[in-house]
Order: C-alpha cells, then sequence, then structure tokens
C-alpha cells in the first residue's frame, strides 16, 4: 500500500506542476515535437526552434517562481507569461537573421540559461524565510532523482525493444532516439520540477496557521538533508576534498617561482576544484558535525588563496597570448570564485543567497556588449595579431606581407590568434583579413605552415596518402602489406612474409631498436639483398603538421635499388610522437619487392 500511496503522490505532484508551469510544459512539449520532427529528418533546419523552445521553457519556470514569490493575483501571472512569451520571441528574432548558429551564440544561450538557472533557484529565497541553501539542496536532490528514474525509464524501455528487435521483428534505431526524446527533453524537466516545493510566497500570508504548517512541514522535508548524503558530503566527499587541496598546496608552493604560472592544465583544474568547494559548502551549510564545521571554517579562506593565485597565472597568459572567451570565462568564475570565499568566510550561512546573486549578475555581464567575453576577445586577439604583424613589418596598408624568417614564437601567436578568429568566424569582419581561407593560402599568407613544427622536443605528426591516390606497381614482382611499431620495448627481429619468385624463395624481415626499424630482403640462404631502415622516412617528415597532413604519391614512395633488387615502400600512414622522455613511431605501408 505505501508503493501505492508513493505512486500516487509523484502523479499527484505530475499534475500540480503541469498546473503550476504550464507555458513551461507547453515549451517542453513543442521542444519535444521538433526534436522529434528532427531526430526523422536529421539536419539543422529545425535548431533554431528547438533552442529557443529551451529558452521559452527557462525563462517562464524562472517567472512562475518570480510570481510565487511576489505575487498572488491572476492578472500578475498572466503578465508575467506573457513576458516570457514575448523574450523567448524577442530571442527568435535575434538568431532568425544568422545563417546558422555560431560558436558564439551557442555559448551566450547557454550562460543565459545557466543564470536562469541559477536565478529559478535563487528567487525563492528573496526575503523570506527559506534561504538559497535549502532551495539548493532541494533542486540538488531532484536533479539526482530525476536522473536516476529518467535513466531507469530509458534503459527499461530500450531492454523491451531490444527484446523485440531480437526476437520478434526489427526495431528502426530511431525508435531509441525518439525515446530519449520523450524521456530527457519532456519527462525529466516536468519530473524535476514537480520536485519544486510550494516556497513562501506574497499568496501565503492570508492562509490560516494551520496550511502555513503544513506548508512548512512539507518544505523541511523537501530540502532537508537526507542521511546518506549526510554521511556521503560529510565523511567521504570533505576529507577527499581536503587531501586534494593539500596536494594542489604542496605543488603551489613547490612550483611558485616556475611552471605554476604557465602550467595550462591547472587553469581546468582549478576552475573544478573551486566549482567542487563551492558545492560542497552550500550543501554542508546545514550540517552540524564537526567535519562540516571545520569545512565551512576553513575552506572558503583556503579557496580564496587558491583562486587569487589562479586569476594572476591567467592574467599572466593574457599578457603572452591575449584573451579569448575561454580565458575570459575563467578569469570570471575565478574573481567569483574569490567573492564567494569570502562571503562564505564573513557572512552566516543564510546569507549565501548573495553568491548566487553575484554568479547571475557576473553571467549578465559576460553575455551583454560591450564588455562581453566575445567582444573583449575578439578585440584582443586582433590586436595581439596586429601587434606581432606590425613588429615583423608584414602588415602595411592592410596589407600582409608574408615572412618566413620571423620567431618561432611569433609564429606560434599568429597561427594560435588567426586559429581562433576563425573558429569564432570573425575573419570577414576584418579588413585585412577577410580574404584569407586556411586550405589554400594560409603559408602564402603569412609565409609559413600553418601546422609548422615550433617545438622540435615535442612533436605529434600524423600523415596519411591521400585517399584514391594511383600508385604505379608496373616492373615489381610483388607487394605485401605490413605495420610498424617502434617504442621502448620494440627490440627484435619478426618475420613479414616469405615468397617465391622464379622458383626461389625469400623472405622479408623487420629488425626493431628502440628509434629504428630495418625491413630486409633475404635470400633462402639468410644472405640480405637489400634493405631499407625507416628511421630516414620517420626523420624525412619531422617538420610535417603536428594535425592531419596528406601525402601525394610523389612523397609517401620511398625506394632503395641495387644490382639484385629493388625494393620500394609506399606509406599509408604515419603516426609520430616524440617528447624528451620518449619516441613512439607507427606506420603501416606496403612493401613492393623487384628481383633483377
Amino acid at each position: 500500500m505505501k508503493q501505492i500511496d508513493k505512486l500516487r503522490t509523484r502523479l499527484l505532484g505530475l499534475n500540480n506542476m503541469i498546473t503550476r508551469y504550464p507555458v513551461t510544459v507547453v515549451f517542453l512539449l513543442a521542444a519535444t515535437i521538433i526534436n522529434g520532427i528532427e531526430i526523422n529528418e536529421p539536419g539543422d533546419r529545425y535548431i533554431k526552434y528547438l533552442i529557443t523552445f529551451v529558452v521559452g521553457a527557462f525563462l517562464s519556470a524562472v517567472l512562475q517562481a518570480v510570481f510565487e514569490r511576489f505575487y498572488h493575483k491572476a492578472t500578475a501571472r498572466m503578465s508575467l507569461m506573457s513576458l516570457a512569451a514575448l523574450l523567448t520571441i524577442g530571442y527568435y528574432l535575434i538568431i532568425l537573421p544568422l545563417p546558422r548558429l555560431s560558436i558564439e551564440i551557442g555559448i551566450r544561450t547557454l550562460v543565459a540559461t545557466f543564470a536562469l538557472y541559477i536565478s529559478f533557484l535563487w528567487v525563492p529565497g528573496i526575503k523570506s524565510r527559506i534561504s538559497f541553501n535549502e532551495s539548493f539542496m532541494a533542486a540538488f536532490k531532484a536533479l539526482f532523482i530525476t536522473a536516476f528514474f529518467s535513466g531507469i525509464i530509458f534503459a527499461g524501455i530500450s531492454i523491451i525493444f531490444g527484446t523485440i528487435d531480437l526476437l520478434i521483428t526489427n526495431v528502426n534505431y530511431r525508435t531509441y532516439l525518439h525515446t530519449a526524446n520523450i524521456v530527457f527533453v519532456l519527462f525529466a524537466p516536468m519530473y524535476f520540477l514537480s520536485f519544486t516545493p510550494n516556497y513562501p510566497g506574497e499568496r501565503n500570508k492570508d492562509n490560516e496557521e494551520e496550511r502555513i504548517k503544513l506548508q512548512e512541514e512539507t518544505i523541511q522535508k523537501t530540502t532537508n538533508c537526507p542521511k546518506y548524503l549526510e554521511i556521503l558530503i560529510s565523511y567521504i566527499i570533505i576529507p577527499l576534498t581536503a587531501v586534494f587541496t593539500i596536494i594542489l598546496l604542496i605543488y603551489i608552493v613547490q612550483n611558485i617561482a616556475g611552471k605554476f604560472w604557465t602550467n595550462n592544465l591547472l587553469e581546468p583544474m582549478l576552475v573544478a576544484y573551486s566549482i567542487t568547494v563551492i558545492i560542497v559548502y552550500i550543501l554542508a551549510s546545514r550540517l552540524s558535525n564537526k567535519f562540516a564545521e571545520l569545512f565551512r571554517m576553513i575552506f572558503p579562506k583556503v579557496l580564496v588563496l587558491i583562486v587569487i593565485f589562479q586569476v594572476i597565472s591567467s592574467f599572466l597568459k593574457i599578457g603572452e597570448e591575449g584573451i579569448t572567451f575561454g580565458r575570459y570565462y575563467v578569469i570570471l568564475f575565478g574573481i567569483f570564485a574569490a567573492i564567494a570565499g569570502v562571503v562564505f568566510s564573513t557572512l552566516p550561512v543564510r546569507k549565501n543567497g548573495i553568491v548566487a546573486a553575484i554568479l547571475i549578475i557576473l553571467s549578465i555581464i559576460s553575455i551583454v556588449p560591450p564588455v562581453d567575453a566575445f567582444t573583449v576577445s575578439k578585440a584582443s586577439q586582433v590586436s595581439m595579431l596586429k601587434r606581432v604583424l606590425v613588429n615583423n613589418n608584414m602588415l602595411d596598408d592592410n596589407v600582409i606581407t608574408p615572412n618566413a624568417s620571423i620567431s618561432e614564437h611569433d609564429k606560434q601567436l599568429i597561427v594560435k590568434s588567426v586559429n581562433y578568429l576563425r573558429t569564432m568566424e570573425y575573419i570577414n569582419q576584418i579588413t585585412w583579413l577577410e580574404d584569407f581561407n586556411r586550405e589554400n593560402n594560409f603559408n602564402v599568407t603569412f609565409g609559413f605552415a600553418e601546422y609548422e613544427q615550433f617545438d622540435k622536443e615535442n612533436q605529434y605528426i600524423n600523415v596519411n596518402l591521400k585517399q584514391n591516390m594511383p600508385i604505379e606497381i608496373a616492373g615489381y614482382d610483388t607487394f605485401i602489406y605490413s605495420n610498424i611499431t617502434i617504442n621502448d620495448n620494440s627490440e627484435g627481429e619478426t618475420k613479414i612474409s616469405d615468397f617465391v619468385i622464379s622458383s626461389k624463395n625469400y623472405s622479408l624481415t623487420k629488425s626493431m631498436t628502440d628509434d629504428n626499424c630495418t625491413i630486409k630482403l633475404q635470400d633462402d640462404n639468410k644472405q640480405d639483398i637489400i634493405s631499407f631502415e625507416t628511421k630516414e622516412i620517420f626523420d624525412s617528415l619531422a617538420n610535417y603538421s603536428n594535425e592531419k597532413e596528406l601525402l601525394t604519391a610523389e612523397k609517401a614512395i620511398f625506394s632503395k635499388e641495387n644490382e639484385q633488387s629493388k625494393m620500394t615502400l609506399v606509406i599509408q600512414n604515419i603516426n609520430i610522437d616524440r617528447n624528451s622522455n620518449r619516441s613512439n613511431y607507427y606506420a603501416d605501408l606496403y612493401i613492393l619487392v623487384d628481383i633483377k
């Protein structure tokens, strides 16, 4: 009976959710339908509608929270829902003229929806007896429960379809995509919203004392921290975070005068650390055990210290490489994390909502010109590129003059800046770069290869023979496929193949060392006829691209010849991975043999 009652309560919660968030449900349903059409007709024709409906769902949910907190009349609700519809239409009109959704529009939208989600959690605690900590806990629990049940439902339905496909009749693969669409686009958000309690608001002021007490009990039940979660946070996550913090501090102390300031891997690591500390702090803000109390007392101060180092490091990289939108957000989040640490250290936990408000404000700043991430990063990269070109006498009167003799450092700056501007689709907005085309004229425009190997100690090279490239095989007696793998453990001799030509037996072998492979042709007496050392092939490719390049037949063919025979190696693909500690080589190739 208890399980039936729980099911009835949850179904009732879904029904109440539809009543509370009707406009949100309409947007979710529209997004599900559009996504279903997109599944049946793959392409990007409906992507603008899909994203618009998702934005509308977020907007309407936030404005519903605003209504519940500050208003009670139906006319106010209608006005707020109309505002949600108008803002959604406005967003659509902004993206409508665009030929396609760029990275910039995608990130702006993502940041905007993130700010809306934080607003959804923050609004119930504005001037309320309910704090941000409680609404955050309720949402945190709802998120994990929703993810768990949605995953179980999708897995169960997929197993059913899989069984039907295996035992009865074929099931179209799109069936699984439609199932995921319904479960994760429609059901999951609705199920998540069904866990949102009716927080105290203007409409509850005149309620009877008994109803107020019942509401408070419901909120308390929804926002409390379950025992298993308290154990997880207090005795597992907090100690692990403490250990990681000690390791991080030791690294900073050991490298404070050196590579800490130039290690690019630290930026994402420190951002992830800051996010973890902030989330754990909010989740632990209402716990009363010693671990949680020590965490709240110590870690905000440590957070401020680490984040200050991270922000300084990021600013130093800006001076060298300019600003990208990624680094802009790293610095912005560092500033936010430092402020959060100060707030956590000086104000009572009930005031944590201030941190949410600051995060919303910074998110809005980052997407609204003229100080948004994209306007600032574009100006920074254009300025840096222009400065490097001018300093090397490569730009005069808006005309670029190629120059292959500039320093490798400046070459790297030019490549990085042009790549960023091209990726963000800013090239055509710059007068002296608008005719630039990556595939045809990077070398012609700047005088050096785009992916030239600047770091000779650390190289990764991947080259391939062009597809459908004809290879002349006339005049050879046989050809054999082989591959080569050279690393620290590859020493030894291996037979490639035995074959017979003119009633005589021959064999091909490969002999490995730690940096070379010798391919030998031998007769039936094991006497060497001809050999080829692949080291000269790998060395000839030392200055190739650090990304994929295509080899012409001329550059893919290597031959050796003597009075007895001729051996030709035709490269299919080669991978070279070199650094100061090791070198790894791999190649697929055909071996052509001619016995004279």
